[in-house]
């Protein structure tokens, strides 16, 4: 992966950093916040027959985190693609000029 300079790169992690704070923070919130801190608040509630704190405590944080990884992994083929470091080709020249500049053969 090569950058065109390095304020390039810099602009680069600082949005990926920035966009793995939020997404953390939002599993902190939903795996901490409702299935420990919020429990009882959300045990009034129910989902499915079971009450929505328990549900957040055994399974919705885990949900939740399935998603934001399939939102992440979205949001960095933009990124990558943003700052011209993505790592797919469609084209097989274009794939074979990457990997002689990758590993100069």
């Amino acid at each position: 992966m090569s950058f065109e300079s390095e304020q390039h790169a810099k602009d680069y992690w600082r949005e990926n950093l920035r966009l793995m704070l939020t997404l953390l923070c939002i599993w902190f919130a939903v795996s901490f916040g409702f299935g420990i801190l919020l429990v009882d608040v959300l045990n009034a509630i129910k989902l499915g027959g079971f009450k929505l704190g328990f549900w957040f405590a055994q399974q919705g944080s885990i949900y939740v985190f399935l998603v934001l990884i399939a939102v992440y992994v979205a949001k960095m083929n933009k990124l990558d693609r943003k700052y011209n470091v993505h790592e797919d080709h469609e084209d097989e020249d274009e794939f074979e000029e990457a990997l002689e500049e990758e590993f100069g053969q």
